[in-house]
């Protein structure tokens, strides 16, 4: 399939199809170049876009990072055979952190702000970190010089930021909670009714209606097959996985296990 054929089938929306047509060109270049080229920082959404059309494209290795495992944001990394990804990692993005005056408070919303302050685009920033007495976030590399010398505050507190490893980034692992059920079948209706604890028909509804996604991309058929690991996004509701198909139970239904981000 041509480029344009595959924007064709797969972009949704004129921006999306801007997003992706450069990421095409990024994975053209570095294959034909045999030299690493990354993407701007990218939602989860755009991450399963990007991944759906690369696959479709073919050609050159390419990987997703955001700084650390379990990430929203990413940038999609083009790697020549030469190159691993670790390196690669290291000349796309990198971690700053500004240490807070004491009994201070960042929220993610103030760090951005006074991020975009400084002139940076979103898709220049990743994950943001908030923390007691620091702020931690993940940037492209080429904003590292705007960052160290021009994010002198965040509200009205005075910072000096300076660059960390992405090692020493402080991730919170997300609360969840566990629910195991039992369904009919993997439908999509049943596994959302069941994650996020409606019934069958209003999860129906939610689908119907274009809120929910699997996997980052939207659904709205509610009978769609759910396979394990699968992420459930539903707006206004929040997200859900579904860890685990069990196993049939004594009255025939599927037994799954399922974490609900709290």
């Amino acid at each position: 399939m041509t480029k344009t054929e595959i924007l064709d089938k797969r972009a949704s929306t004129a921006e999306e199809r801007v997003t992706l047509a450069r990421i095409l060109d990024l994975a053209e270049r570095s294959y034909r170049r045999s030299q690493p080229e990354h993407s701007s920082f990218l939602s989860p959404a755009e991450q399963a876009a990007a991944g759906d059309v690369l696959r479709m494209y073919g050609g050159g290795e390419h990987s997703f990072s955001g700084g650390f495992d379990g990430a929203e944001r990413a940038v999609c990394l083009f790697m020549p055979d030469w190159m691993d990804a670790a390196d690669a990692e290291n000349e796309a993005i990198c971690a700053v952190e500004a240490v807070l005056p004491r009994g201070a408070e960042a929220g993610h919303r103030d760090v951005l702000g006074s991020l975009m302050g400084l002139g940076l685009k979103r898709e220049t920033v990743g994950d943001i970190i908030p923390g007691e007495g620091r702020v931690q976030a993940v940037i492209l590399r080429s904003a590292l010089g705007i960052v160290l010398s021009q994010w002198e505050s965040i509200g009205r507190y005075s910072i000096e930021p300076r660059e960390i490893p992405l090692a020493d980034l402080c991730v919170k692992l997300p609360e969840t909670r566990e629910i195991t059920a039992t369904v009919q079948s993997l439908r999509l209706d049943s596994v959302l009714a069941c994650g996020f604890s409606i019934s069958r028909s209003k999860a129906a509804e939610l689908i119907a209606a274009g809120r929910v996604s699997v996997g980052h991309r939207e659904c709205a058929k509610a009978d769609a097959q759910v396979s394990e690991g699968a992420v459930l996004s539903c707006r206004g509701l929040g997200k859900c996985v579904l860890s685990e198909v069990s196993g049939i139970s004594r009255k025939g239904r599927t037994v799954i296990k399922m974490h609900r981000y709290i």
